[in-house]
């Protein structure tokens, strides 16, 4: 666990650039900040959507609601996807996550086919700044693209509050694929700043 209180100690890391992850086999908690940083635009062109994918998202199919199951969400991020993709979230770091939710740092979006949880994505929100830790889907559940739901919802909440920033921290196709860019550290750390003060962003909830 992390040392002293772990919600302060984890803000203050995520205000420099950092951000937690726990060893698979120790479960130690250590903090990274990688370069080059990933990041979705939060402008208008920066969310990459088809059309197969904005009709999903239009028709209703996914009841979208935030903070109604945020345990649950951060539990099924953290279910390894394969022996060779093991979870990064330890039992100890989603602890830290749920006492920064119950602080009003944390929020999770998720999408519900009737009463089942099929997909979802959390992160932590500081001034006008978002940074996306995990997200999930379970397909065999009806869950298809319920991720990607999610996170359309999450991009229009955050243009919509005025935030600046949304951080996703290391690139992977999936993510390239719907809109995320690679910029430096030194680029991602002047946009960071900016957003930490930025005067037009409003709560996340």
């Amino acid at each position: 666990m992390i040392a002293g209180d772990p919600v302060e100690v984890v803000l203050a890391a995520y205000r420099v650039g950092a951000f937690p992850m726990a060893d698979p086999d120790s479960g130690e908690i250590t903090f990274f900040s990688s370069d080059p940083r990933c990041i979705l635009p939060l402008d208008a062109g920066g969310l990459k959507v088809s059309k197969s994918l904005n009709r999903v998202y239009r028709n209703g199919k996914f009841r979208v609601v935030v903070n109604t199951a945020f345990e649950q969400v951060v539990a099924a991020c953290a279910s390894d996807r394969s022996i060779d993709n093991r979870s990064w979230i330890s039992s100890d770091l989603a602890k830290v996550y749920g006492l920064l939710h119950a602080r009003g740092h944390a929020h999770s979006v998720e999408a519900w086919l009737g009463d089942a949880l099929v997909g979802g994505l959390y992160g932590v929100a500081i001034g006008g700044a978002f940074f996306g830790e995990s997200m999930f889907s379970r397909p065999l559940a009806g869950g298809r693209d319920a991720s990607k739901v999610c996170l359309i919802a999450l991009v229009n909440r955050l243009r919509a509050r005025g935030f600046e920033l949304l951080d996703c921290q290391y690139a992977n196709p999936h993510m390239i694929s719907l809109g995320a860019v690679e910029i430096s550290a030194q680029a991602y750390r002047e946009r960071l700043a900016g957003a930490l003060i930025a005067t037009r962003a409003q709560l996340f909830v």
